[in-house]
């Protein structure tokens, strides 16, 4: 430092010393701001300064103090000004040289910024610096060069998350570096190696400091880092961890193997292997069967027998009789061997002499043994009567021996004897059998009628009848009792549904089911369920507002924050019609859900409230015309809306599972859908019930395909409840076409030696009408089963639930018949099944103050699109916007609506996340949340990432 002062005043004298004119200058000091003019000029006449380099914005780093430089020419001298104030001359390092060119004198001057003097400046603006140069004719003021303190944060304002993405998919990394002076710049690294995109075209850095992975491939998987730097320092976020996986896929069926009997009835089977592709890191396994097996007859061998030989034929010219046989008793069939043995025969007929002899040593015996005559005809009547009498017995013999009761079929001496193969369908459970024995397939008998079937011949089945809901115009089909008949000439073999894999790669939640390794968690406790009278609920609601739920039913009603009037309280009621409906669609049309009414229908509110009404439709604009109905105070119903339509009185949201609908009048609604193509699919769920009968022997299955919507649930489970019905199984998924095939029911595997299904049982056929347009109690299909001896204690068979030409379930069943051995199963059921009413804030998910800050936020119109209509967007609502322009307050409704779909998982980082891509989320959201401690549900809010 003494140096640099050493040299700066060896500077200063020299340019004194070289002045060759005195001239009037400002008096420099902090004080004084004047920019007064020379009196006298010696250069040359007529030139302004010109600045050859002026002051560059500068940065201090830490506490070294930055040097700003002046270059102009002419210039008799030069100054710096800082702030508005001039900076003392002490502190001015001078360089005085002459341009070769011109002539003319050039002057260069330093000065030094430190950290100290930033820091004790408090204006309204950055430090800054100025130059003025003075020449003859007056002065020239250079740029201004601010100064400012460099710095970088240590932490990020926002680190990578990692992600489970499918191969192919969307990868967006999101990345917001610390606060720094200058801003930081970013460079991401993959497994700690730079990443350029320059050389990828699939990568993406350049928007907003995110990376952006357009197609995902195998080979991006790995740990990315967001790395900022600038001239202080480098920061590293938190590693991000990105997996792209990939699911399973079936590869092509194999050719079927031959039939695996030589003889009769046996099977043939294919396969194939979840290899096209296999499942990588993580990835779902195939869902479905890898082995399908069909049943086949080979028909067996015949070999050629012959039949008996013809008469001989009238001895020839040439002394020879003839005689044939046919190989056609049996003829060879399907590759059996033909008769041995010649299909003709000749002998002489005259014992070796020509006829002519014959006929010449007749004549001499005649003449000579005439006197015989009488002795020999009768010598020849008693050969012949010996010979009938011969005859007589052999028939008889014969006769004997096919009609005899003392032969029997060997069969019926060996199939006491007879050995079986069993194997064990599920772990842990050795009662499920499955004989290798092969039925009799030989007789086929085809009935019509109802399923409640009688044999005049068995009496047994007159027990239990009034368990039967009879059905018209269904066909059963039964060949024997071990095997059934199902109208194809295949029956797959399924296996159970592999694990999804480790990452949660989807959303596909229904309403009453849930995906579960334990079948504890999954089915029914018929005693949560509420009887048929307890399906309405009511409350009374104020101003804030509230939510009204018919609990496990999935129907809902949300009352918005002000849409009752302050200082007024109603009493609402949400109410489902059970049974038939009122509503009768017209031709193939279906009514997709609950009839349901809230009310009363002589109030109106000022805001549309939010009415979920679940459905059992599989949603597809191609496929399906979905409407909604109202009842009128005639009784009629007429169409409100149709789902698609763009229409200011009203909005439908259609969800997979439910439909949110935002009105402004109370009344009784329907979702009514009409079919567009054979592949509008109805979603039915299948359980199956069972309970003893009042005769220990028998045990009865009673299978239910209803709409999968928990109302329809709730109704089967009230009414086996009643009965005393036990759910066997967890109900499964139907999908139902459109396509006018019927549905059949049947029993498979069921074990034999333990069990019996009675007679014409076994398979029941419904017709496609009845499925598809049934207005009627669920479809309900009885099976009467029997076991021989009390000591059977486990039932383990199959139901198997098909539409021809279409999907197909199989429900394992496996229980205990014993009261006290019946295992306790517990059905999963939503929170608000203890929770049918929430008034006040409490109801909603979003805190009051937040919502209202979004609104105040996103309801004023931008010109870049950054409002109410972006909310929208981010929040899969994409139609009938005009709806949301007419209401006073677009982003209140449209939060409304987000409160209506997340009422049960309440995921407020979805929405937070939909703010901050927007990108007009305030800057300090920690300071907005930190001022909701006060509130009562803050501590929800930010656990849920708000």
């Amino acid at each position: 430092e003494c140096c640099r002062n050493a040299v700066r005043i060896s500077i200063i004298q020299r340019v004194q010393q070289h002045e060759k004119c005195v001239f009037s200058f400002p008096s420099i000091s902090g004080n004084d701001n004047s920019e007064a003019l020379p009196e006298s000029i010696p250069s040359a006449p007529g030139t302004l300064p010109h600045f050859m380099e002026e002051p560059d914005d500068a940065y201090i780093i830490k506490s070294n103090p930055i040097v700003l430089r002046c270059k102009a020419m002419p210039a008799m001298q030069i100054f710096f000004k800082c702030n508005g104030e001039w900076v003392h001359q002490n502190e001015h390092v001078s360089e005085e040289s002459m341009d070769e060119t011109t002539g003319l004198k050039v002057r260069e001057v330093f000065i030094n910024v430190t950290r100290q003097q930033v820091e004790d400046f408090h204006g309204p603006e950055d430090y800054w610096c100025q130059c003025v140069a003075w020449s003859h004719l007056g002065t020239s003021k250079s740029r201004k060069a601010s100064v400012r303190i460099a710095y970088l944060r240590k932490n990020f304002e926002q680190d990578p998350q990692g992600k489970e993405v499918p191969i192919e998919g969307m990868i967006v990394l999101h990345c917001r570096p610390p606060e720094g002076v200058p801003a930081a710049e970013v460079e991401w690294l993959k497994n700690e190696e730079p990443i350029d995109s320059n050389l990828d075209e699939n990568i993406d850095t350049r928007a907003d400091h995110n990376l952006i992975i357009r197609q995902a491939r195998l080979s991006d998987s790995g740990n990315y880092t967001c790395m900022a730097a600038n001239i202080v320092a480098k920061r590293r976020s938190m590693s991000a961890t990105v997996v792209v996986y990939v699911n399973g896929g079936w590869s092509s069926w194999t050719e079927w193997s031959n039939c695996n009997a030589r003889c009769g009835r046996g099977w043939q089977k294919r396969s194939r292997t979840c290899t096209n592709p296999a499942p990588l890191n993580g990835g779902a396994f195939c869902e479905g069967m890898s082995v399908q097996k069909i049943t086949c007859t080979s028909l067996c061998p015949v070999d050629g027998n012959w039949e008996v030989w013809s008469e001989w034929s009238v001895c020839s010219p040439e002394c020879e009789h003839l005689r044939v046989r046919e190989c056609i008793a049996p003829p060879p069939r399907n590759g059996g061997k033909y008769c041995e043995g010649l299909s003709q025969e000749s002998e002489n007929c005259t014992e070796g002499l020509s006829l002519l002899t014959w006929q010449l040593l007749f004549l001499l015996s005649d003449i000579e043994t005439a006197s015989d005559i009488a002795l020999y005809s009768g010598l020849g009547a008693a050969v012949i009567a010996v010979a009938v009498l011969v005859v007589g017995v052999t028939l008889y013999r014969r006769s004997q021996s096919e009609y005899g009761v003392d032969v029997i079929d060997s069969s019926a001496l060996t199939g006491g004897f007879q050995t079986f193969n069993f194997k064990t369908v599920r772990q842990g459970n050795s009662l499920l059998l499955n004989s290798s024995m092969q039925p009799d397939l030989t007789v086929s008998r085809t009935y019509s009628g109802p399923i409640c079937l009688q044999d005049p011949l068995d009496k047994e089945l007159m027990t239990e009848s009034s368990l039967f809901n009879p059905l018209s115009d269904i066909k059963v089909k039964v060949q024997s009792s071990f095997m059934v008949s199902l109208g194809v000439t295949e029956r797959a073999e399924y296996h159970g549904k592999a694990h999804s894999g480790t990452f949660p790669h989807g959303n596909n939640r229904a309403f009453g089911t849930i995906q579960a390794r334990n079948k504890a968690t999954y089915i029914q406790n018929l005693s949560s369920i509420s009887t048929t009278s307890e399906l309405k609920t009511t409350a009374i609601f104020g101003h804030l507002g509230g939510r009204l739920v018919v609990p496990n039913t999935g129907v809902s009603l949300l009352i918005p924050h002000g849409a009752i009037p302050e200082e007024t309280s109603w009493e609402i009621y949400l109410a489902i019609t059970q049974r038939e409906s009122s509503l009768q669609p017209e031709g193939t049309d279906v009514l997709l859900g609950p009839e349901v009414t809230c009310g009363p229908t002589d109030l109106s509110v000022s805001t549309p409230f939010a009415l979920t009404i679940p459905h059992c439709a599989e949603v597809n604009s191609e496929h399906w015309n979905i409407h909604l109905k109202k009842r009128t105070q005639q009784g009629k119903w007429e169409e409100v809306m149709s789902v698609e339509e763009e229409t200011t009185s009203c909005y439908c949201l259609l969800d997979p599972y439910a439909c949110h609908i935002l009105l402004n009048s109370f009344g009784t609604y329907a979702l009514i859908g009409e079919p567009i193509s054979d592949c509008a699919v109805r979603q039915l769920k299948v359980a199956v019930f069972g309970c003893l009968s009042c005769n220990s022997l028998d045990y009865n299955l009673r299978v239910y395909c209803m709409d999968n919507t928990p109302c329809a649930f709730q109704e089967v489970v009230s009414d086996e409840r009643l009965q005393g019905g036990q759910l066997l199984e967890e109900p499964k998924l139907l999908h139902f076409k459109g396509n006018t095939f019927s549905l059949q029911i049947s029993v498979l595997d069921i074990p034999p030696f333990l069990w019996r299904i009675k007679p014409f049982t076994a398979c029941q056929e419904v017709p496609f009408s009845r499925v598809w347009c049934s207005r009627q109690p669920p479809l309900h299909c009885a099976f009467s089963l029997e076991r021989y001896t009390p000591a059977t204690t486990q039932l383990s068979c199959k139901i198997c639930v098909r539409q021809v030409k279409g999907h197909e379930q199989i429900l394992q069943i496996q229980t205990s018949i014993l009261e006290n051995e019946k295992e306790t199963i517990t059905f999963f059921a939503h929170d608000d099944s203890n929770f049918p009413a929430q008034m006040g804030p409490k109801a909603f998910k979003i805190p009051y103050s937040i919502r209202q800050r979004i609104c105040a936020t996103f309801d004023t119109p931008n010109a870049k699109g950054k409002d109410w209509q972006m909310l929208a967007q981010k929040n899969s609502i994409n139609r009938n916007l005009s709806y949301f322009a007419t209401q006073s307050s677009p982003s209140a409704v449209i939060l409304d609506l987000w409160e209506a779909r997340h009422q049960h998982d309440g995921d407020l980082d979805s929405l937070a996340c939909a703010l901050e891509e927007i990108g007009r989320t305030h800057s300090k959201i920690s300071d907005i949340t930190e001022t909701e401690i006060e509130e009562p549900d803050f501590n929800y809010s930010r656990q849920n990432g708000l």
